[in-house]
């Protein structure tokens, strides 16, 4: 709760108890495990690094004892929580909603961070979400692994895609089977940005290198579907697209180039996946 709040007087009246015995039972809980949970700041109160880490580990403990009570005491389940973070995939909100129709119950609070590719790296190595979804390829992967080893999280191929674009249906390529880099030369290439780390390493598009002519950067993949339908603008992806959920005016085709897109999940090498963890990597797999 005081992690939730931000203070220490807004979890305390949360909590129906005194500020000065919350702050009791905090300092009795640091000094038995032997770390400091918080960090106090003239703004209030933050994890600190090992806190983000003991509250990673207490959720599953707490998870654990919630099925166990639900399930021989037969009372009302706790709120659940869930968060995953990942770059602007389609099947990802796919596998969130079929996650909250199957395990959501009264109480719930379940989140889907669609940001940028180091975010999603920092939110999984915090533990601040449990499920992190990105790609690699041949360019990126050496870095990548790089960094997710020295955060401690490792990486899980989920599929492998072949290079596409997503256009609009009535782009002038839109009747093409498949189409090449030359042919796009004259139309806006769409991408999203990653903020302070613009590197082309963490872009989530294949051949992110290559340099184009016209340039656009968004931060969310409705933007970016307005601008390819209304500039007739392409963007370049792993192809996988869900008709039902982004609508009849997007298609992918297959771009004739050499490479390949290995989706996959992060998760941290010191937690292990809950239910719902477990639960939403099946649905992933059910739409890849």
């Amino acid at each position: 709760m005081a992690a939730e709040k931000g203070t220490l007087t807004d979890a305390a009246r949360e909590l129906y108890i005194s500020q000065p015995s919350l702050t009791k039972c905090i300092k009795e809980l640091e000094k038995e495990i032997g770390i400091q949970i918080f960090e106090r700041t003239n703004k209030g109160i933050m994890l600190s690094k090992k806190g983000e880490e003991f509250l990673a580990y207490a959720r599953q403990v707490i998870e654990q004892a919630d099925i166990l009570e639900e399930k021989y005491t037969h009372k009302t389940a706790m709120k659940q929580e869930f968060c995953v973070s990942t770059q602007h995939y389609s099947f990802a909100v796919n596998a969130f909603v079929d996650l909250i129709k199957a395990y959501g119950s009264k109480k719930y609070d379940f989140s889907l961070r669609e940001t940028q590719t180091y975010e999603i790296i920092e939110d999984v190595a915090s533990m601040r979400s449990e499920i992190g979804i990105l790609y690699m390829n041949s360019f990126n992967e050496t870095v990548l692994r790089k960094i997710l080893k020295s955060h401690d999280l490792k990486f899980t191929k989920l599929f492998v895609a072949q290079p596409h674009i997503f256009i609009s249906a009535q782009n002038p390529l839109a009747c093409k089977e498949s189409v090449t880099m030359k042919e796009l030369e004259d139309y806006p290439y769409l991408s999203f940005e990653q903020g302070e780390h613009n590197a082309f390493y963490y872009s989530e598009e294949i051949f992110s290198m290559v340099e184009r002519r016209k340039n656009i950067r968004v931060r969310d993949r409705a933007t970016l579907f307005n601008l390819l339908i209304g500039l007739n603008g392409y963007t370049v992806c792993s192809g996988v697209i869900d008709e039902a959920l982004n609508g009849k005016n997007i298609i992918s085709i297959p771009l004739e180039e050499e490479g390949e897109m290995c989706v996959g999940i992060v998760t941290h090498n010191k937690s292990h996946l809950s239910r719902l963890g477990q639960a939403y990597i099946e649905a992933l797999k059910r739409y890849v």
